[in-house]
């Protein structure tokens, strides 16, 4: 990969992990209600997932979506049920010195599953993939897969601690409340792109 081309994926790795979406919008949550320190496996799981993810649709699932086209309109399906749930939960999130069963944030495990069910994430996978490593090699592949893994983190940490800082002025439950509605508003208005296409 030329020196151009890495800083050119660098660059898109940058711009889409730092943009708004169902990772972001949920490590926002996640750092307003439960606090930095334990958003943190939250954060590892979404850049270790992604990287996961981005490696394997390198190294050849793309062919497979390809070869069955109607695997993408049923992860698509999948995806946004499953996100409509997550937005549920969010609204209807506990403050953080309320005891209610469930009130926990995300581990590393649910948030690296969690990359599978992401439209966004599909995208940036696929499209880093398909413009930066073109011919599908395993070096192209996981030298994609490693430039999202180094840029991924530090961009959603900036979400997480973006919500602790909100945490301070949402000591209200009435704020709270408020602001955990119109993350999960903005986390079903993030499904509008794939609905679209």
């Amino acid at each position: 990969m030329t020196p151009d081309l890495l800083l050119a994926l660098a660059v898109f790795a940058f711009a889409s992990s730092i943009t708004p979406g169902p990772n972001n919008i949920m490590l926002l949550a996640s750092g307003a209600n439960f606090g930095l320190g334990r958003t943190v496996p939250h954060m590892l799981g979404i850049s270790v997932g992604h990287a996961v993810m981005t490696a394997l649709v390198g190294l050849g699932l793309l062919g497979l979506f390809e070869a069955l086209p109607w695997l993408r309109g049923a992860l698509m399906a999948v995806s946004a049920a499953y996100l409509l749930w997550l937005a549920w939960k969010i609204a209807n999130a506990a403050a953080p010195g309320e005891a209610r069963p469930g009130g926990r944030p995300f581990s590393f495990l649910q948030a690296a599953g969690f990359q599978w069910v992401n439209p966004k994430a599909w995208y940036m996978s696929i499209y880093a993939q398909t413009n930066f490593a073109p011919d599908g090699g395993l070096w192209g592949a996981l030298v994609v897969a490693g430039v999202f893994a180094l840029v991924n983190l530090p961009s959603v940490a900036v979400w997480a601690a973006a919500g602790t800082q909100l945490r301070r002025w949402l000591d209200g439950p009435g704020r709270l409340r408020a602001f955990n509605v119109t993350m999960a508003l903005l986390l079903v208005a993030s499904l509008w792109p794939m609905l679209r296409g």
